[in-house]
Formats: C-alpha cells, structure tokens, sequence
C-alpha cells in the first residue's frame, strides 16, 4: 500500500513526542488521528499537520483511562479512513517526589494514563488489526523501564510495565497466528519536550532534564522507521541503548550511579518548586508545542560527559569483577 493510504492514530499527540509524531507521519502523506484531553492544541497540531502534502488529519478529544473513549476513538479512525495500520500509545503523565511525597490519588492517576492507557490502546488497536490482517502497535516506554531512577517512582513502575505489555502482546499475537500484527516498544532516553515542567512534582525542588537530551523529533524518526520496518524494541538515543546495556552487566553499579545522577541534576539543588499536580489530574491551561526549550549545545556537551563517565563506572566495575574484587548483586 502507498504510505498517502496509511493511517496512524497517535495518542498524547497535543505536545512533545505525540506532536512531533504527527507531523512526521504527515509529512510523508499519513493520514493522522490525532488523540489527547485538549481539544483546542489538537486542532493546532492538525492545521500543521494539513499543510504538509495535504496529508488528512481527524482530531478525536479522549482520555485514555477510560476504555470507551479510547473504543470510539478506534471507531473514529476506522469510520473515517477504513483501516488503522499504526497505533501509537504516546500519552503519559509523570510525578515527581519520594514515594512518601506523593498524593496516592496522584500516584494511581499515573498509573491510569500510563499504563491502563497503553492497555486500553492495545485492545482497540490490535482489535482492528487482527481483523484487517495487519498493523503495527507501537508503545512509548522509557528508558527509566530498563535503568531505573528514584523520585520518579509512578513513571519508573508505569513505563516497566509498558515494556513487559509489549512482550506479552508479542507472545499473544505470535500464538494466534497473527503473523501481519507487529508489536514494538521504544524506550526512548530524555527528551526536550514540555514534560518535565507539566509534570506533578511534590520534591520541593525543580525538576531538570537528566542529559543527555535529545529532541522529540529524534523519537518521532523512530517510531516513523517502526512504522516501515517493526522491530521488538528499540531505544532513541545511543546513551538510552548504552544505559539498556549497562543495567544489564552491572546492575548494582547502575542502580548506584543513577540514584546519585539523579539526586545531583534531575532535582535542581539550587531551585525549589512547589508542590504541584501539574497536568496529572487535569490539563494545564498551556499552548502545546514539540520542543520543552532544554536541548543545546550545553546540554549536547553534558550529555557526552555523563554518557562517558557512566560507561567508565560500569567498565571499572566489571575490571574488579574480573580480578576477584567484591561484587554486590
């Protein structure tokens, strides 16, 4: 089929990654339906998404936590343009804060938007692919899935489980004979989107991108190349595969570093915040875009450094191992 006959429905696709996204799928003749809670930056991402080879855009207002709502968006899609060949499970909310901080209400709305979210998107997607014969279901994880942090514990719990959905669902659809429906997750590393200040955050301190940092479009470019050619997982980003790797051999050490790494530059030390739900229970009153202002040649230099200094960790640990020295588990 020529790609100006695809469709892809796109969740969270108001700002960040889930915008950009729709604009690169547009952008080569897509047909675009676009999914978030703000009905108003939906239509923005859509006018945008028009311009670009007169690439036909649905917009279709839904909240993910609730399964009838994601049901009629399949229904939207299909009504529409006949067919979904990709399904993009984008939408998620983050809370930052110790695990005492945080609201348990907030905490559970994570866990809604993120992973019940990716869930019910699953059963609608794979629901019209099975039955067309084929399509691609392409979930947003995090490279926090692989190589987790502390004071990000919703998130960190959420996108785990967006990884291990994505096997099972792999697992599923090999047995039921459904060899033209692929499953793939990507796990992208950080992204320089308005995540971080949308977010809730109960830490009392500002929360800033951990480096390296790279731009949504950089995600939005894997997810297209998913769309031509699946694949089981994949990471945006070489220091998220380097991380994937590393949590792997070492994961004490990683575990150790990353605890310090966040302590030290996800949480300001010299600004505080405070305590906020951000756009976890409700939608901020804020214009959506792609970028979040944070990717830069400083941060370009930063992330590069933290890549090499995490490596070196991971290396010299495993020179201990080698040699006898004492290795904790």
């Amino acid at each position: 089929m020529a790609e100006q006959g695809k469709v892809v429905v796109i969740t969270g696709a108001s700002s960040g990654v889930g915008r950009a996204c729709a604009l690169r799928f547009a952008s080569r003749g897509w047909s675009v339906v676009l999914a978030a809670r703000r009905a108003a930056e939906l239509a923005e991402v859509a006018a945008g998404c028009r311009k670009h080879r007169g690439a036909r855009a649905l917009v279709v207002p839904t909240d993910v936590t609730d399964p009838e709502a994601v049901d009629r968006l399949a229904r939207r899609a299909v009504a529409a343009y006949g067919r979904i060949d990709v399904w993009v499970n984008n939408a998620a909310v983050a809370a930052f804060g110790s695990l005492q901080e945080i609201p348990p209400e907030v905490f559970r709305r994570v866990l809604d938007v993120d992973v019940l979210g990716c869930v019910h998107g699953a059963r609608a997607a794979l629901g019209v692919m099975c039955g067309q014969g084929g399509g691609t279901l392409v979930n947003v994880s995090s490279v926090v899935g692989a190589g987790v942090v502390p004071y990000n514990i919703p998130y960190v719990v959420s996108k785990a489980a967006v990884r291990a959905l994505g096997g099972s669902l792999r697992q599923e659809m090999r047995l039921a004979g459904q060899r033209g429906v692929h499953v793939c997750t990507v796990l992208p590393a950080t992204m320089d989107t308005p995540f971080f200040e949308s977010a809730a955050n109960y830490s009392g301190r500002k929360v800033l991108p951990m480096a390296p940092v790279y731009t949504a479009e950089r995600a939005a470019r894997t997810v297209f190349r998913l769309a031509r050619r699946p694949r089981r997982e994949v990471y945006v980003g070489p220091a998220g595969r380097l991380l994937g790797i590393q949590a792997k051999v070492a994961p004490a050490l990683v575990e150790r570093l990353l605890a310090h790494q966040m302590d030290r530059s996800h949480l300001s030390r010299e600004e505080s915040a405070a305590p906020t739900s951000g756009n976890v229970l409700r939608p901020l009153p804020r214009p959506g875009s792609v970028g979040g202002g944070w990717h830069g040649r400083r941060r370009t230099a930063v992330r590069r450094l933290g890549t090499v200094t995490l490596a070196a960790g991971v290396v010299l640990a495993m020179g201990r191992r080698a040699c006898g020295g004492p290795g904790r588990r």
